[in-house]
């Protein structure tokens, strides 16, 4: 019997072992990879209610006035926080992704203003009006007080000579009758 040595097997048996050897563990190797390939090869965390809200509690509603996004029942907020959990799950940041609606709808989303001069004034001026007002108060409650002193130590006029119920009585009887 002749044998016909072809392929990978051809020659001596040290080599075609050798080759056998290679072809199985690149086949086990393969077998064993094949489940990490599977995977993806970032691992995603899920977007959370609790991290869409995060983001939502920071915007405003665009329909119903000073109502937080993030427990308006409108059906615009809904539709803006499905929009938020895919931003999110894109991989985008709540800081993009609240600059993106402000690039859309205006500051009005954001409660403050994204422009870092606005935002500051926004911030200082009510405080600083409150300490006016106070002190505008003050200034008020100092002078009525000053001006009832100064009413206070005025002279009374000496009381007139007081008049006796029974006088008045009469002349007040004789006025009437001098009408009739």
């Amino acid at each position: 019997m002749n044998r016909v040595n072809i392929g990978l097997f051809a020659s001596n048996s040290k080599l075609a072992n050798w080759r056998l050897y290679l072809i199985a563990a690149t086949f086990i190797y393969i077998c064993l990879a094949l489940p990490a390939l599977a995977q993806d090869a970032t691992p995603t965390n899920p977007v959370t209610a609790d991290d869409i809200n995060a983001v939502a509690k920071q915007m405003y509603c665009p329909v119903c006035e000073n109502i937080p996004l993030d427990v308006c029942p409108t059906d615009a907020c809904q539709q803006w926080r499905e929009e938020i959990g895919n931003e999110l799950a894109s991989g985008k940041t709540p800081d993009e992704i609240k600059s993106a609606f402000v690039a859309r709808y205006g500051d009005r989303v954001v409660g403050t203003p994204e422009d870092p001069t606005l935002r500051a004034l926004s911030l200082v001026a009510t405080p600083v009006v409150a300490v006016i007002a106070i002190l505008v108060a003050g200034w008020v409650v100092l002078r009525w007080r000053r001006n009832r002193q100064v009413k206070n130590r005025t002279t009374v006029p000496a009381a007139s000579p007081s008049i006796s119920d029974d006088d008045y009585r009469a002349r007040l009887e004789q006025d009437l009758l001098s009408r009739r």
